[in-house]
């Protein structure tokens, strides 16, 4: 299989229109079969078994949507692994510009609303303050470099999910931080996107609301990172949950 996508999702049973629609639409610009693989982190409102009625292959798990997001993309099979947000915030057509052949090279990546050539619709200036001022939180204390870490549309090589989401601790929505900081941490090739995005009133996260976990979970990223916690990679021998042969 050569892409996988990815839907972590929680008590989405209010849009999951959106979020099937938004996954057929991708399924009919991409000129080859993929994976679509929804894990559920414990919804009770029927969303996994909406997703069931829809079609599509669901893994129930119980823990936050950090859980979620690596449970898929290690369980995942494609040789790409498009990770997405049940929200559909992106046009599915723009996400060909993550995937082979329009990048080339890569390791992960990252649709970014903060580039220049994206666009950002319907944001209020307070959701767009709070977003700068926790980026600008995660590049001084965990992640330089990087726009937009928190944006749910990414895409990784098996083989470096595999490396990543297997080393990683966090189980909310800072497991994007981690991901990315172990990546760099890695020496990997990071490359954000410019995509058009649609302010959503329901987001899953709030910068507001969930800002002193984020900031805490930034903390102990930083302490890993610091600290040495994090396993190395093994270079030139396969990770333990990769065919033989693997090397990144």
């Amino acid at each position: 299989m050569l892409l996988s996508v990815v839907i972590p999702t929680f008590q989405q049973a209010h849009r999951l229109r959106q979020t099937i629609a938004g996954t057929r639409a991708l399924e009919n610009v991409l000129p080859y079969p993929i994976e679509i693989l929804v894990v559920d982190a414990g919804s009770t409102d029927g969303t996994p078994e909406l997703c069931e009625e829809a079609g599509l292959r669901v893994l129930r798990i119980e823990g936050g949507i950090g859980c979620a997001i690596r449970t898929g993309m290690l369980s995942a099979v494609g040789v790409y692994r498009l990770l997405i947000d049940d929200a559909w915030s992106v046009p599915p057509e723009q996400l060909q510009m993550l995937l082979p052949p329009v990048q080339t090279g890569f390791d992960i990546t990252l649709a970014s609303r903060y580039i220049p050539g994206s666009v950002r619709l319907n944001e209020p200036l307070a959701s767009y303050a709070m977003g700068r001022m926790f980026n600008r939180c995660v590049q001084a204390i965990v992640l330089p470099g990087l726009s937009d870490t928190q944006l749910g549309f990414k895409c990784f090589r098996a083989e470096a999910a595999r490396a990543l989401f297997s080393r990683t601790c966090e189980d909310n929505a800072s497991i994007h931080v981690e991901v990315l900081a172990l990546a760099q941490m890695f020496g990997l090739n990071i490359v954000e996107v410019p995509i058009d995005w649609t302010f959503q009133p329901l987001q899953r996260v709030s910068t507001l609301l969930d800002g002193p976990a984020l900031m805490a979970a930034l903390i102990r990223i930083r302490t890993r990172l610091s600290t040495g916690r994090y396993a190395p990679l093994q270079v030139g021998r396969p990770e333990s949950s990769d065919p033989p042969g693997w090397m990144l």
